[in-house]
């Protein structure tokens, strides 16, 4: 497994591939607008060429996308709803320019309805960020720890998405604490293979790119998405440890997004290749 963290992008915005780099990434997450604003930034070109230059020297892949905070697909203010569709056409075109493999995203909230109720209007938001979008970059959903009215917090919740929409074009990234918080026992090794059982099912296996590796501040089940460093949470090291060796996720990518309160991401990088068999 690739494991990186999710890299500043502030001015100079090429620089976040020696950030990377400097960091000992191997993959990275970034992002290309400011994530809790609907005006997206402009990325010069002359920036765009630097940022492939110093990444065909120095190979941090795959890059993906956070899209903004903001986002909710299923939106029942007309302004909200364009607005992330807007927001995500915007982001999978800079992936497009960038040479990234897709634009990682939360679906969004129900507010209080049924989820079939927003299904369609979540599948038809969808197939217009497709149908607006270049070819290539992969639009990718983000499980949630469950909170209130939050989407896809179920793998079978994904799976209904998926199955709706009917694109190669979308894949999904499990974060660690989020499953964890929403229930699923990822800290054993019988709950990790429960896991990957159910999401092969329900989605499939090849449709998983990768995993945000976040520890817990937050118990089991606790619907609460909190982050916590690598073996800090509740979670724990063995968790880890077992998702990063597993032989049907091998091929997949780990992203940090931890808090960093006892060890930054060069130390959590270094304890987690330290794991690997």
């Amino acid at each position: 497994m690739k494991l990186g963290a999710h890299i500043s992008t502030a001015k100079p915005f090429s620089e976040a591939i020696s950030r990377a780099k400097n960091l000992g990434c191997e993959c990275m997450q970034i992002f290309v607008n400011p994530p809790q604003r609907w005006n997206p930034s402009i990325i010069p070109e002359e920036e765009v060429q630097k940022y492939l230059d110093q990444n065909e020297h120095n190979k941090i892949s795959p890059v993906i996308i956070h899209g903004i905070y903001l986002l909710n697909l299923a939106s029942s203010n007309l302004f909200f709803y364009e607005s992330s569709i807007k927001s995500l056409v915007d982001e999978m075109q800079k992936a497009k320019r960038l040479g990234i493999l897709g634009v990682n995203f939360h679906v969004g909230s129900t507010k209080g309805a049924e989820m079939r109720e927003v299904m369609e209007k979540v599948e038809q938001a969808i197939k217009k960020i497709f149908e607006l979008s270049p070819e290539g970059p992969f639009l990718i959903i983000e499980n949630s720890a469950g909170a209130g009215n939050i989407i896809g917090d179920t793998i079978e919740e994904i799976g209904e998405i998926i199955d709706a929409v009917k694109s190669d074009r979308l894949r999904v990234l499990i974060d660690t604490a989020h499953a964890f918080e929403s229930g699923y026992d990822l800290k054993s090794k019988a709950g990790l293979e429960d896991f990957i059982g159910k999401f092969d099912k329900f989605i499939g296996l090849d449709k998983l790119v990768g995993f945000h590796l976040n520890d817990s501040k937050t118990d089991f089940n606790s619907k609460r998405d909190r982050h916590a460093d690598i073996g800090k949470g509740f979670l724990g090291i063995d968790a880890f440890r077992n998702i990063i060796n597993h032989p049907r996720l091998v091929d997949k990518f780990g992203i940090l997004e931890t808090p960093q309160d006892e060890m930054d991401w060069k130390e959590q990088l270094g304890l987690l290749r330290e794991m690997k068999n």
